[in-house]
């Protein structure tokens, strides 16, 4: 089975609202390294997450001296039983709080299921500086807008299509959240219940006999500093004497570029790029300008065509040397 197979998985999830995708925990090692003293005197708040399995709380739990942590707490999520006739003992939401080995870990049980949206949690989450968690994939334009209003940092795992939503690429327009250092086969799959199919080569059995559906259609997100994104994009090619190249849009004044690394180094104007250009983007060096439509306000499209949704941007640096050359500025 192909990745792009795998993927329709993940879609076909989200929109049934089956949202049991549990993330490994060496994909959760492999990001956090990149975040060394973003937790120190910090507290953790995994809101999507039961501590008896969730990988996040191991990782934290783990971890927590060494990265400084003053306080994790985990609260997952737990389907009340309306059935009456129901025979199988209903089980209840519950939180936990862990301050260290020296100290014993709280666990409480909930009134309510544990929705990361219920009054209970939403306390649990005024408490947290930072969450950290694999949200449910049908309910993440709810997650994030929460997180946002509620002014936490976050690091979280979302579907790369994520990008795509109006919500979540406003905010990473005006800078407030950006993507993190994993995406795609960086992040090699998830921790799937055992009623799920197994076919295909990206559906495996892990070692501890855990069933694991690789996809090649996830990113991390965040709002903590990163010294990735500050890195210039290198860029190698050049427009002029390449305009053939470079197709212009019928429906703005900017040329299309179909990958990040072809982005020319000599154009000033817009650039329609790939939304995996938000990979490696840094805003010191590109604006983002728009996302997806002309100015007719229809999809941007190439001799009637529309290619798979582009990036309006702008080379800063090119910007700033033509504002000062047009207003004869010198750095001397």
């Amino acid at each position: 089975m192909t990745r792009q197979a795998t993927n329709k998985h993940l879609r076909k999830a989200k929109k049934s609202k089956s949202d049991e995708f549990y993330t490994q925990l060496c994909d959760i090692e492999r990001e956090l390294q990149y975040y060394p003293d973003s937790f120190v005197n910090k507290v953790v708040y995994c809101n999507c997450d039961d501590s008896q399995t969730s990988n996040f709380f191991r990782f934290f739990k783990d971890n927590f001296q060494k990265l400084g942590l003053r306080k994790l707490i985990a609260s997952c999520y737990k389907k009340t039983n309306q059935d009456l006739f129901e025979v199988k003992k209903n089980v209840k939401a519950y939180y936990c709080i862990y301050e260290g080995e020296k100290i014993p870990m709280q666990v409480i049980s909930f009134k309510g299921d544990g929705d990361f949206r219920s009054a209970e949690c939403i306390k649990l989450l005024k408490q947290a500086d930072v969450v950290v968690t694999n949200p449910p994939f049908s309910l993440f334009r709810e997650f994030v807008s929460q997180i946002v209003k509620y002014n936490k940092e976050f690091l979280i795992i979302g579907n790369v299509n994520a990008i795509t939503y109006k919500e979540i690429f406003d905010l990473i327009q005006n800078n407030k959240i950006w993507l993190g250092v994993n995406l795609g086969r960086g992040i090699s799959g998830f921790i799937v219940p055992e009623h799920y199919e197994q076919y295909g080569t990206e559906v495996r059995i892990n070692e501890n006999g855990q069933k694991i559906i690789s996809t090649n259609g996830c990113l991390w997100l965040t709002n903590l500093e990163l010294n990735q994104r500050h890195e210039d994009i290198v860029l190698t090619k050049m427009y002029y004497g390449n305009e053939k190249d470079y197709p212009k849009y019928d429906n703005c004044n900017g040329i299309n570029v179909n990958r990040t690394q072809d982005i020319p180094k000599d154009y000033t104007g817009l650039m329609g790029v790939p939304i995996t250009f938000l990979h490696k983007y840094n805003p010191a060096q590109f604006e983002i300008v728009k996302f997806r439509k002309g100015d007719d306000g229809k999809d941007l499209c190439i001799n009637g065509k529309c290619p798979y949704f582009r990036i309006l941007v702008k080379n800063k640096y090119l910007q700033q040397q033509q504002y000062e050359k047009s207003n004869n500025i010198s750095l001397e």
